[in-house]
This record gives C-alpha cells, sequence and structure tokens, in this order.
C-alpha cells in the first residue's frame, strides 16, 4: 500500500509559500534548492506523489504558484538523482529546458520539464504540455527529452500530444512513474541502465500497428510496461501499484474540497465593505494603478508646444 503524503507535504508546502514574499524570485528559488537539498530520500518520495497537484490555496499566476512551479523542478532533479543520474534544475532562459539530467555510466544526457495542474482545471490541451517545445530544448547535446505530468492528467482519448511526442522522440513520463521506480530503488549502475525509457517514443514509433492520437491503446499503456520491465515486476503487478496511486490523489482531493468549503464559509461571513475589499483585491485593480501611474511618472514632465 502506498503511503499518504499528508504532513510531509503540508510541510513542504508551507515552506515555499514562506519562501514565496521573500526577495527577488532569483533568491527565493536559491533559497528552495537550499531546502530540497536537505531533506531525505524519504521525504522526496513521498512529496513526488503530491507535487503534480497545485494546491488551490496557490492562487493562479501568483507568485506563489511560479515558485511552487520552480519548486516541482527542483524536486525532479532531484528524483532523477535518486535515480542514478547527474542532474540539475535551471534558470537561466524562457526558452529552455528546466532540468537537465546525465547518465554517469552510459553517455546520455537528456531534457526534462516539470509539469503540475489543478484539480479544479480539467479543460487541458497541447499548449499546456508544450511537447514540441520540449523536444526543441534539447538542442544538439541531448539525446533524450522527458516530460513529466500527473498520469491521471494525461489526455484520456484522443490528443495531439501523443502524435507529437511519437514525432519528436519525446518521452511522456508520469510523477507516478517516478514515485514507483523510486520506491522500488531503482538507479542506474555500471551494469543497468533506464536509456530504453526516456528512449521510449522511439521505440514506440517502430511499431506500425501504433494508433498516434490513442492514449488507450498506444502511448501509456506502452510506457506502464517499459517502466515495469525495468523494475523487473510483471505488468499487472505495476498497474496495480500504479492504480493504489489513485489512494493518494483521493486523500489530496478531501484537503483541496475543504479548503475550497471553507472559503465559501469564510466569504458568507463577510459585511459588505468586506466583501467590496476583497472583489477589488481579487481583481488587482489597485495594483493596475499602482503600476500605471508608475509608467506615467516615467514618462516625466510633458511640456505643451507653442
Amino acid at each position: 500500500m502506498v503511503e499518504i503524503g499528508g504532513l510531509v507535504f503540508q510541510s513542504f508546502l508551507s515552506k515555499i509559500l514562506d519562501f514565496s514574499v521573500k526577495g527577488s524570485f532569483k533568491e527565493q528559488t536559491r533559497v528552495v534548492i537550499d531546502y530540497i537539498a536537505t531533506l531525505t530520500d524519504s521525504d522526496i518520495k513521498i512529496i513526488v506523489k503530491e507535487i503534480g497537484t497545485i494546491p488551490e490555496c496557490i492562487k493562479a499566476s501568483s507568485s506563489e504558484e511560479k515558485l511552487f512551479s520552480k519548486a516541482s523542478d527542483v524536486i525532479l532533479s532531484r528524483c532523477f538523482r535518486m535515480l542514478g543520474l547527474k542532474s540539475k534544475s535551471v534558470n537561466e532562459r524562457a526558452d529552455s529546458a528546466d532540468v537537465i539530467a546525465e547518465s554517469m555510466y552510459h553517455k546520455y544526457s537528456l531534457v526534462a520539464d516539470a509539469k503540475c495542474f489543478r484539480m479544479s482545471r480539467t479543460a487541458k490541451n497541447q499548449k499546456d504540455f508544450k511537447v514540441a517545445a520540449l523536444s526543441n530544448w534539447r538542442g544538439g547535446e541531448n539525446e533524450y527529452a522527458v516530460l513529466v505530468s500527473p498520469y491521471f492528467q494525461y489526455p484520456k482519448a484522443e490528443s495531439q500530444i501523443y502524435k507529437t511526442a511519437l514525432d519528436n522522440n519525446v518521452c511522456l513520463l508520469a510523477w507516478e512513474h517516478i514515485a514507483i521506480l523510486l520506491d522500488n530503488n531503482i538507479s542506474e549502475n555500471e551494469n543497468f541502465s533506464l536509456e530504453t525509457i526516456w528512449n521510449s517514443s522511439s521505440m514506440i514509433v517502430r511499431d506500425s500497428k501504433v494508433s498516434y492520437e490513442s492514449a488507450k491503446s498506444c502511448f501509456l499503456p506502452r510506457i506502464n510496461a517499459f517502466v515495469a520491465k525495468k523494475i523487473g515486476i510483471r505488468l499487472s503487478e505495476f498497474l496495480k501499484l500504479l492504480n493504489e496511486q489513485k489512494l493518494v490523489i483521493i486523500k489530496r482531493g478531501s484537503f483541496e474540497l475543504s479548503y475550497c468549503e471553507e472559503k465559501i464559509e469564510e466569504i458568507k461571513k463577510y459585511t459588505h465593505e468586506q466583501a467590496i475589499a476583497e472583489l477589488i483585491k481579487e481583481t488587482k485593480l489597485e495594483e493596475k494603478i499602482t503600476v500605471i501611474n508608475s509608467y506615467l511618472s516615467s514618462l516625466g514632465d510633458v511640456y505643451e508646444q507653442g
């Protein structure tokens, strides 16, 4: 049975929220990297089961959400290191991969991108996954590109992302896959390589029976089979482990529902003035006024032309 993260993840989240209000984003990132370095492997194994879900207490497009996303990159990089690779999270350019990993034994390297989604957001399209961009980010020096998203948030039926991944040899992996690998203490060595997982799209596309867009008959089941083989267990046993990951999601979902319900009850108690103030805050109109005034002030004095 999988371990429910709960308190470990909540402690992790509290740290991220605390860091997000201190200093510049660059400084926050450095603090997050240092903090995650102090976590034990056991902590990481628990956090990785929940990191794919953005908490509802984090506002969309906020500084907290930005730092949570960066923390997921750092967590993914740590996972690669636990799998026996050299890895680091990067923060150099907006048009580059967030994570780079390199095999210490088998002469290959990869770029990776970590994706996290809210439970409340179900409408996702290929732009959310950026598969083609990830392929380009590998450049000429990295053999593989790996996207890591929540397993049960991948499109369940037809989607362009599967064809794009096959066309560009991008591995569509899941946080749940990473969690199961870590729980089984899988790690590269001189005689054991994970390269076939990262190269899975290339292997899938060789099958002439592949239906490019179908997740059920094409991509995810084959990835499951590749990962199960690397662990050395039957596919049926692997699918049982994967199904148990739903327990983490269900437990986490209860936290997210409670948060939303508590916020509703809190709002119901607002006075008229409080409701207006909260609405102004949510629309960020005062911040917009400040920014506009700052911009206008930067223009300097305007003199009438005679």
